[in-house]
């Protein structure tokens, strides 16, 4: 059987939430996944509370073989994601000595004072393992299967980036799109039929509408070739099916 190696996401911040900020994470960790052969399967967005993260993240951790999630790791007081992984995990969330270093050397260099509230960024669960950043030092961090990152989208890619090597990846999707004519309506049941039948694959279909007229892409998804093929034809004979009986 084809290794399925399968991915959560975290979204924390009463920002996103509210509308503030619109997120641009989801779909960049979506597309990474999915190259790599890493399904994700869930994502959830979270206020800044500490029940609630400790809650969400202890329910993912458990479900599936990795999670992600994103911001929460910054100076100010609402962001406590470091704290709630911690008390998640069962451990205390101290200054981590690597880190410290990291960013008081940082600031001397640039002259800019190492406030308490910039010290809070090299705070982490014990035993937490640095995931590096480039862009602006403050690293985020991994503990068990969780990997904490920060939510300003060009430091997540960047992070992410450096987390991908280490990750182990499952078989890829394949897919394939067979273009209908016909609205859902139509294709729904006989759709069915075909998913019935080929277990092994994923059959999605996605209403389309352009000058005037509604269609439906069809698109089949299968970790073999061989199902993927079998399904694709099924398909393709049902919308021929459809056309020669209108």
């Amino acid at each position: 059987m084809p290794e399925i190696v399968t991915a959560a996401m975290l979204v924390i911040g009463d920002e996103i939430l509210s509308g503030r900020t619109k997120d641009k994470n989801i779909g960049h960790l979506a597309d990474i996944m999915t190259a790599i052969g890493v399904d994700l399967k869930e994502v959830r967005i979270v206020p800044d509370e500490e029940d609630e993260i400790v809650a969400a993240v202890n329910a993912v951790r458990a479900r599936y073989t990795y999670v992600f999630t994103t911001g929460g790791i910054g100076p100010t007081h609402d962001d406590i994601t470091a704290d709630s992984i911690a008390r998640a995990f069962g451990v205390p969330c101290e200054y981590d000595a690597k880190a410290y270093a990291m960013l008081e050397a940082s600031y001397a260099q640039r002259g800019i004072e190492f406030t308490e509230a910039r010290k809070r960024m090299a705070r982490m669960p014990r035993g937490a393992d640095h995931i590096d950043n480039p862009v602006s030092i403050a690293p985020g961090f991994r503990i068990g299967n969780v990997h904490v990152m920060a939510g300003v989208p060009s430091i997540f890619q960047a992070m992410l980036d450096n987390v991908v090597p280490t990750l182990k990846t499952g078989t890829k999707m394949l897919s394939a799109t067979v273009h209908c004519p016909f609205g859902e309506g139509l294709v729904g049941g006989p759709l069915a039929d075909i998913q019935k039948a080929h277990p092994d694959t994923i059959i999605g279909s996605y209403p389309k509408y352009g000058d005037g007229k509604f269609w439906t892409e069809l698109v089949v998804r299968a970790r073999s070739e061989d199902a993927l093929e079998a399904a694709r034809k099924n398909v393709e004979a049902m919308v021929a099916g459809l056309s020669a009986a209108s």
